[in-house]
């Protein structure tokens, strides 16, 4: 796959991320795709969740119900890419249920396979998610 065909399925992925369309996301995850928060610390969705039911079921639609509508919303900043992996820098914005606001920047690092996504390594800014008290 070139190089802009994965960068188009990982901006799909951002796409359907902040349309909170979970459902979407299936299509697009390997089956045996993992995801991976890359935080040492106690936050709400850390450790490796893997395959569809343990990424959108397990993993994403708790995290997601801690916020108002479909945030957080996560805006690209810097995308690219060499052979089959794809990085991504954002910054995620949104609100809370408990009426925090969210602001936080993220790396994403995102491998390819079989013109899916295989592995999601998300990097992001963990002592400032420690610090909304969310558990």
């Amino acid at each position: 796959m070139a190089d802009s065909q994965n960068e188009a399925l990982v901006r799909q992925f951002f796409d359907k991320l902040n349309a909170e369309d979970l459902e979407g996301l299936r299509t697009l995850l390997h089956p045996h795709s993992t995801w991976k928060p890359m935080a040492k610390s106690d936050i709400p969705g850390a450790g490796v969740h893997s395959g569809h039911k343990g990424i959108i079921d397990e993993f994403l639609k708790p995290v997601r119900g801690l916020f108002e509508g479909k945030d957080p919303q996560n805006s690209i900043q810097t995308l690219f890419s060499k052979g089959d992996q794809v990085v991504a820098e954002t910054h995620g914005t949104g609100r809370f249920k408990n009426g925090k606001t969210y602001d936080n920047r993220y790396c994403w690092v995102v491998d390819i396979k079989d013109g899916q996504i295989f592995a999601i390594r998300e990097y992001m800014d963990t002592a400032y998610i420690q610090s909304l008290q969310l558990q």
